[in-house]
């Protein structure tokens, strides 16, 4: 029961899925309970990626066959996990590419990440990463629609992992004044909650390698193992650490290698 009530904390704060009235007083808070909320974060990229997942098949489905098809669906199934998420972690990336971008020390990169207003090197991120979405999973389409359906749900799932283990590995380095995520990634995540991360993720593996088979499994693996590194290892250098920002960023840079893998592997495998 607990772990329903972190579940749905998760939910409240990583998706817009309202949590009122008698649930929210029933599921209760506390900055324990917010922090072991984070493990689900892979249990609320199940309920995007169906949500992803299910308008990509509904427009194949009720519009007509078009040469078009795919590229409408794909717009539409982005717009469908911006408007259930909020653009949480794509916000997240746009911050990162803002304070990452140039040269500046840690400290001054920490306070422009920091800033709501968005400056070039986000704006560009951010341009890039939805059209980014948008072209992979039309081309996931081109291939089979039912697989990139498949690959949808999945690799919101996944992508959402490697947040977990960055929350493992690096310190938070954000000012306690200013971070609002100071509850969810203030300590690092505990052994406990990898292991609930990787249980949300165990279903999207098996389906992937029944449906797909190991190759892509594989492939999809180890492309968001590699970028998760590679962010990790970034984030250690420039800051020192990472923020809730740098979890966001890393979600989506794992979200676009996984997509353009599997469009790889998909169109050789037909």
């Amino acid at each position: 029961m607990q772990a329903l009530r972190h579940y749905l904390l998760a939910i409240q704060f990583f998706s817009r899925i309202p949590i009122t009235g008698r649930l929210a007083a029933w599921v209760g808070w506390s900055p324990e309970m917010q922090q072991a909320s984070a493990a689900h974060l892979p249990g609320v990229g199940w309920l995007v990626g169906l949500s992803a997942a299910t308008v990509v098949l509904a427009c194949n489905f009720l519009l007509p066959q078009h040469p078009m098809l795919p590229w409408v669906a794909a717009v539409l199934s982005t717009a469908a996990t911006l408007a259930l998420t909020g653009g949480f972690h794509e916000d997240g990336m746009a911050d990162v590419a803002d304070g990452l971008g140039g040269h500046l020390p840690a400290e001054r990169a920490l306070e422009v990440m920091k800033d709501s207003r968005l400056g070039a090197y986000g704006v560009m991120a951010l341009c890039m990463v939805l059209l980014g979405k948008i072209v992979f999973v039309a081309l996931l389409m081109y291939s089979d629609v039912a697989a990139a359906a498949l690959l949808l749900c999945c690799v919101h799932v996944l992508s959402r992992g490697a947040p977990l283990m960055l929350m493992r590995t690096l310190r938070h380095v954000s000012l306690p004044a200013t971070s609002k995520t100071l509850h969810i990634a203030g300590r690092p995540l505990s052994w406990r909650g990898v292991v609930t991360g990787l249980l949300w993720c165990l279903p999207a593996c098996v389906a992937v390698q029944v449906y797909l088979g190991w190759t892509l499994l594989l492939g999809v693996g180890v492309a968001g193992i590699l970028i998760t590194a590679y962010m990790g290892w970034r984030f250690h250098r420039r800051l020192g650490g990472m923020t809730g920002d740098c979890l966001g960023a890393t979600q989506q840079a794992c979200e676009l290698a996984m997509y353009l893998t599997a469009g790889v592997l998909l169109a050789q495998c037909l």
